[in-house]
């Protein structure tokens, strides 16, 4: 069981991606671990070495903020945000998208399921 960074990464799969399973490493980040480190990255991580483990495991930790610090930080900055009264900030307050995108008709994920308005029921008509 190959642990890096506080997650177990998937033993099946293919070491680039199986190290995206890591918060804060992507596809790009992947990709330049295994470069520098001259691991194949087409190469299973059930089949990588205890000294390749140990020498992505030293990497990461030098070089990349993932997992808690990560979240940490960005939890910080979106409070700090908030505290400023910012646009921005009171955006993250009312759980609306932040970066200009409309809310009339989309921003379902952001905003959760739409509520179905009560009581409108149309009156019949009287003659």
């Amino acid at each position: 069981m190959a642990r890096i960074a506080g997650v177990n990464i998937p033993q099946n799969k293919v070491l680039h991606v199986a190290l995206t399973y890591i918060h804060g490493i992507g596809k790009k980040f992947s990709n330049e671990i295994c470069n520098k480190l001259s691991i194949e990255k087409n190469k299973r991580v059930n089949s990588l070495t205890d000294e390749e483990v140990l020498k992505i495991r030293e990497f990461i930790d030098q070089n990349y903020k993932v997992e808690g610090d990560l979240r940490r930080e960005v939890s910080l900055n979106i409070k700090r945000l908030v505290d400023l009264a910012t646009y921005r900030g009171s955006r993250h307050k009312k759980k609306l998208p932040v970066r200009g995108q409309r809310t009339h008709c989309n921003a379902r994920t952001r905003k959760g399921k739409a509520i179905a308005i009560a009581g409108k029921k149309l009156t019949p008509m009287k003659k």
